[in-house]
C-alpha cells in the first residue's frame, strides 16, 4: 500500500518534469514529435523514464548547435563527470579546460546578437513553464513519509481482517454444505424412500384384488 503510493508520487513528479521538457520542445521545435509525446506510464520504471528524459534533452541540444553553444555560454561551466552519467554544474573553469564552444569570439558574438530579440520571449516562455507545472512541495513528500508507520499499521490491520473474513467464509461454507446435505438431500432421500414403499404396497394391493376377482369368477 505504502510502496504503491510512493510509486504514484514518483511517477507524478517525473510526469511534471516531462511536461516541462515538452513545453521547451514546443518552444524550440514548434511541434513535438510522436516519440516525444509519449506519456509516462506506470509500466515504465522511474530510472527508465529519467533516462528517456535525459536522452531527449541531449537530443534537443545536439540537433540545435546554436542552442547548445548559447547554453554553454550562459552556464559557463565545465562538464565534469562524477560517475560517467551525471555532470557537476557551476564549477569554475581551469586553464586546461576546453572553451565552451569551438567558434571564435566574433562568431559567438554574432550568434548571441542574432538571437537577442528572442531572449525576452524565450525567458517569458520558460517562466511560464515553471509556473504552469510546478514541482510538488517537498513538505508533501515529507508528510507522506511521516505517515508510513501509520500506513503500515493500517495495512497489517487490513491483512488481519482479510484473514478473518476468509476464515468466516470457510466456516459459513461448511455450515451451508452441512445444512444442504442433511436437510435438503436428506429430505429428498426420505421422500424417495416413502414413495418407493407406497408403490410396493400399491402393487401388493393390486395383486390381491386381482386374485380375489379371479377366485370369484371361478366360483
Amino acid at each position: 500500500m505504502d510502496e504503491q503510493t510512493l510509486d504514484t508520487t514518483t511517477l507524478q513528479t517525473i510526469s511534471l518534469l516531462e511536461a516541462r521538457l515538452l513545453r521547451i520542445e514546443q518552444i524550440l521545435y514548434g511541434t513535438t514529435s510522436v516519440s516525444s509525446t509519449k506519456s509516462t506510464s506506470e509500466e515504465d520504471s522511474a530510472s527508465e523514464t529519467l533516462a528517456d528524459l535525459e536522452q531527449r534533452f541531449a537530443t534537443l541540444i545536439s540537433r540545435f548547435r546554436v542552442y547548445a553553444d548559447i547554453l554553454k555560454l550562459c552556464l559557463f561551466h565545465a562538464y565534469k563527470l562524477t560517475d560517467r552519467t551525471h555532470p557537476t554544474f557551476f564549477q569554475s573553469p581551469t586553464a586546461t579546460d576546453p572553451p565552451p564552444s569551438q567558434l571564435d569570439t566574433s562568431a559567438l558574438r554574432a550568434t548571441v546578437l542574432s538571437f537577442a530579440s528572442s531572449f525576452p520571449s524565450t525567458v517569458s516562455a520558460l517562466t511560464a513553464v515553471t509556473s504552469d507545472t510546478p514541482i510538488p512541495d517537498p513538505k508533501l513528500s515529507a508528510d507522506l513519509v511521516a505517515l508510513l508507520p501509520r500506513m503500515k499499521g493500517i495495512e497489517a490491520t487490513q491483512l488481519a481482517q482479510e484473514a478473518e473474513i476468509a476464515e468466516l467464509r470457510t466456516r459459513s461454507e461448511r455450515v451451508v454444505r452441512k445444512w444442504y446435505e442433511e436437510r435438503v438431500v436428506g429430505y429428498g432421500t426420505f421422500v424417495a424412500d416413502v414413495e418407493g414403499r407406497v408403490e410396493r404396497v400399491e402393487r401388493k394391493v393390486r395383486r390381491a384384488d386381482a386374485l380375489r376377482e379371479k377366485e370369484g369368477a371361478m366360483v
